[in-house]
């Protein structure tokens, strides 16, 4: 499995738990870069944090059979991270978002946003 296919698992494991703000960044061009795709995604409580972090592991499991080589975050629920080495997962609170505000430090990647139905 390639690092889009997988980008796209983590995708929808964040859409099962109703994920707000996903964002795609694709590093694959970006000198430097420490892996090819980092996706992003907010949740409004630490229980729903928690819970697309678990969405997260559940589908990639499911779908590729891979197991994250790194996680952090699970402790505090602020600030989830999955690391699949080519594909990471970061799953915020609001206010850590704006605060570390990812996005802005790649600006060099290729940016897209997931639209999510209402």
């Amino acid at each position: 499995m390639n690092s889009e296919e997988l980008s796209n698992i983590v995708v929808k494991g964040m859409e099962e738990k109703k994920a707000e703000d996903i964002v795609v960044m694709d590093l694959r061009e970006v000198k430097g870069a420490i892996s090819d795709f980092f996706i992003i995604c907010s949740g409004n409580s630490d229980t729903q944090i928690e819970s697309i972090a678990e969405s997260v592991e559940h589908e990639v499991k499911t779908d590729s059979k891979e197991s994250p080589w790194r996680k952090e975050g699970f402790t505090n629920r602020e600030w989830i991270l999955i690391d699949y080495v080519n594909v990471v997962a970061h799953i915020f609170n609001k206010a850590k978002r704006d605060h570390y505000a990812i996005e802005e430090l790649w600006g060099d990647a290729k940016i897209s946003r997931v639209s999510q139905n209402a």
